[in-house]
């Protein structure tokens, strides 16, 4: 079994990403959104910079930096530190195929945004749903700080708890 490589998304890379994240949907029910049509998710104009996880020759995992497009963390980050919200991004579309989860994929795409963002001078906010308590373990491994709770709302009316977390300084 070759190594987990974390690399800069290229085009090419949207079906096997797509692929991955429809497979993580069916064994984790993520994302609650972007199912039906998972290439445009994957592809939203918000996104500054994304990664995948490839693994021998498959796309197993994927992350992206977005610009904050009215999510509860970056607004309340803002309140909270009065920081200018042209200087924060989001964190988003983690995930990570179950058969090699075991292998710190998440983790190194993790690390792929994380210094992306130190070295563009962004900070790093995200929401995760709290039934995700996996993805909150990593998040808190890694230094990410709860900031808050709120309320995602997705589909037609549907809504499920979730936590706001901001990265660590560096």
């Amino acid at each position: 079994m070759e190594p987990v490589v974390v690399r800069p998304f290229q085009p090419t890379d949207l079906p096997g990403a797509t692929k991955a994240l429809v497979e993580v949907h069916k064994t984790d029910g993520y994302p609650v959104e972007g199912v039906d049509d998972p290439q445009a998710w994957l592809r939203s104009e918000q996104v500054v910079a994304a990664w995948v996880a490839e693994a021998d020759g498959v796309i197993v995992g994927h992350v992206a930096i977005m610009r904050p497009d009215g999510e509860d963390a970056a607004s309340l980050w803002v309140r909270q530190s009065g920081e200018d919200e042209a200087h924060i991004a989001v964190l988003a579309r983690l995930f990570v195929v179950q058969a090699v989860r075991r292998r710190a994929t998440g983790r190194h795409l993790m690390a792929a945004a994380m210094g992306h963002a130190l070295a563009n001078n962004l900070r790093l906010v995200l929401d995760v749903m709290a039934k995700d308590v996996a993805a909150i373990r990593l998040y808190e491994r890694l230094g990410w700080r709860k900031i808050g709770e709120t309320t995602h709302h997705f589909g037609t009316s549907q809504s499920i708890p979730a936590v706001c977390y901001i990265a660590p300084k560096a």
